[in-house]
Formats: C-alpha cells, sequence, structure tokens
C-alpha cells in the first residue's frame, strides 16, 4: 500500500498545476500552426511542439517529488523507453514508486482549441516490470482547458476512498467543490454512448459494431428518430470525465481486437489506447462507474508505453448488465478476440 497519500496526493495536484498552467501559457502565444507542429515519434505516439513544453514541466517537478520519495516515471515523451528513475542512478527496483503520466491527453484537440485536454497520472506501489494498471492506488486527472474557457477541473481518487474534485475559476481562482455522480440511467435510449472511432483505417468495422450494439438493444430505427447520441473525444481522459459527470453512458474503445482482422488484410492497426491513457481508470471505479476489458475482466495492463489496450466504461452496474451481454455477443458472433489488457 502507498504511504502518505495525502501528501503524495497534494504533490502531484502541484505538479498538474505546473504543467497545466505552462501549456495554457504557450496556448497564449504559440500559433495553432505552432503548436501542431510535429516534433517527433517517441513512446508509441506523435510529439507535437506543445507536448514539448508539458514534458519539460514535468522533468522539473517529478525531479522535486524524486528528493522526498524515490519513483521510476512512465510515460510519454521520455524517450524510446518512457521511463526514467528518480533520483538518477537509483536501481528501478529499489524505487518506491512507479508512476505513469499522460502530461497531456488530448493533444489533438487541445492544440486546435476544439477540446480541452487532461493531465493524467497514476501512482502504484513500485513491483517493477511486473506493475500493472491494477496496481495504481491513487488516480489524479486535471484538465486542461480552451483559452475562451474560465472554468477548469481536477478530479482526483485514492484507492478505497471515493472519488474528489474541485472546479476553479481562472478568471477569480475561486475553487469549489466538483460534485461527481455518473449516470444513474438504466437505458442507453437517448443518452451519449459509442464506441471509439477516432482515425481511419477501420471506421467502417466499428461503426457497424456500434450499431449492431444499438439495434439490439434499442431496436431497428424509426423514420424521423434519434435513439442515441455519440460523441467521440479523442482523449481516453476525457472519455472517462464524460463518465464520471453524468454526460456518457458507456463507452467502448476496442480498436486492438481489429488487429488480427487488419493484419489478415495486409493493413495496419495504427494508434490506439496505452496504459497512461486508462492510469486514472481508478477514479471512475471509485465514482462507482465500471470500467473493464470487453471481456469485462479489471484492466491490468503493464505500466508502458506501448501495450495496446481495449476497454469498455459503463456508468453503473445496470447498464453494464444491459449492454456488456451484447456488446460480447456481437464480437463473438464477428468472431473476435475479447482478449486483451
Amino acid at each position: 500500500m502507498l504511504e502518505r497519500t495525502q501528501e503524495l496526493t497534494c504533490a502531484i495536484r502541484e505538479i498538474h498545476r505546473a504543467i497545466r498552467d505552462a501549456v495554457l501559457a504557450e496556448c497564449e502565444k504559440a500559433s495553432m500552426e505552432d503548436l501542431s507542429r510535429v516534433v517527433a515519434e517517441e513512446g508509441g505516439d506523435a510529439i507535437f511542439a506543445i507536448d514539448r513544453v508539458s514534458e519539460a514541466v514535468l522533468r522539473e517537478q517529478f525531479g522535486r517529488l524524486a528528493e522526498r520519495r524515490s519513483l521510476v516515471l512512465v510515460g510519454e515523451g521520455l524517450g524510446e523507453s518512457g521511463k526514467v528513475t528518480l533520483p538518477e542512478r537509483t536501481p528501478d527496483a529499489e524505487a518506491e514508486l512507479r508512476v505513469i503520466i499522460d502530461p497531456i491527453d488530448g493533444t489533438r484537440g487541445l492544440m486546435y482549441q476544439k477540446r480541452p485536454g487532461w493531465v493524467l497520472t497514476g501512482v502504484a506501489p513500485n513491483r517493477g516490470e511486473g506493475t500493472t494498471l491494477a496496481d495504481i492506488e491513487l488516480a489524479v486527472q486535471t484538465e486542461i482547458p480552451l483559452l475562451k474557457q474560465h472554468l477548469m477541473d481536477t478530479l482526483w481518487a485514492v484507492r478505497g476512498e471515493g472519488a474528489q474534485g474541485e472546479r476553479c475559476n481562472r478568471l477569480t481562482g475561486a475553487r469549489t467543490p466538483l460534485r461527481i455522480v455518473p449516470s444513474r440511467a438504466s437505458t442507453i435510449a437517448q443518452g451519449f454512448g459509442n464506441l471509439a472511432r477516432f482515425f481511419p483505417g477501420f471506421r467502417a468495422e466499428l461503426g457497424a459494431l456500434d450499431d449492431a450494439i444499438v439495434e439490439r438493444i434499442l431496436g431497428p430505427v424509426e423514420p424521423g428518430k434519434a435513439q442515441c447520441f455519440e460523441d467521440q473525444y479523442i482523449s481516453s481522459g476525457g472519455q472517462l470525465y464524460e463518465i464520471l459527470m453524468g454526460h456518457d453512458r458507456w463507452i467502448a474503445d476496442l480498436r486492438p481486437l481489429l488487429e488480427k482482422r487488419l493484419k489478415d488484410q495486409g493493413k495496419a492497426l495504427g494508434l490506439c489506447a496505452h496504459p497512461y491513457d486508462l492510469c486514472t481508470e481508478l477514479i471512475a471505479r471509485e465514482a462507482g462507474a465500471m470500467v473493464c476489458t470487453p471481456e469485462g475482466e479489471p484492466l491490468a495492463a503493464p505500466l508502458d508505453v506501448r501495450t495496446d489496450v481495449a476497454w469498455v466504461a459503463y456508468a453503473n452496474r445496470a447498464l453494464r448488465d444491459l449492454i456488456h451481454p451484447v456488446l460480447e455477443g456481437v464480437l463473438r458472433e464477428r468472431s473476435m478476440d475479447l482478449r486483451g489488457f
């Protein structure tokens, strides 16, 4: 178990504020074209110019934390290995903590000022390379707002202590408690929920899966009516936020399940969610939502930057019981392997 969790929570939140403020300052002065320039390919994803801003703050801030707690830091922008040990020269096996972070989740939406981004961090006792998402005991996610947006949220959870949140007003500095309540609905009718299909290459198949799931639950589409809705938020942390705040009822990101089928067609899978994208799923579970693999098992991907993760989130047990058997049945009918992280 983690020790001194309150102190650690405060430290992580302070790091998040520093990253958020640095990124906002850069967005204020830099052009959209400059921020969206690809500068490298590291840790399983494209690195944009805006990412470099957060990475500089990341290293500095975690260096300060390492003066009190030794840690293995895992995340994008930390070179091809995707990790560093702090303080330097600390043997990996002797570090107290294993911390996985996404300095900006939702980079693409943020750099074009379409949707807020998120700083995501999960902290686990260090169990070496065998440490997984299931070991995370503290999670914090902090909103990086759009420039035109004056309210910004932070959410956090310690295992077994529930989810907490705070809303900050950028204009006045006022902070107020944030009420975190996932949807209590027992139907998907007239609600938001969908399969993630952000990028070209396999959107048609994912769309067909989505349609099949909805039709089996709600029946055929009726003329002139909309049964339910979708919101393709290109940020796993953002998607979890939508579940947490009662905006979305379910989300499924099944991209890794298509790998074999695409390979047989001579096609590449492309970009999928990685463990750093899901490192705050503890907050959703502590709030009463359900986050799992397509098989319904807890997420247990290793804390690295390359493992592809398929995942599903349901706002509550009733929605899980409604949707999961249908989702599982549709996938099996299409001979899709449900196994994975």
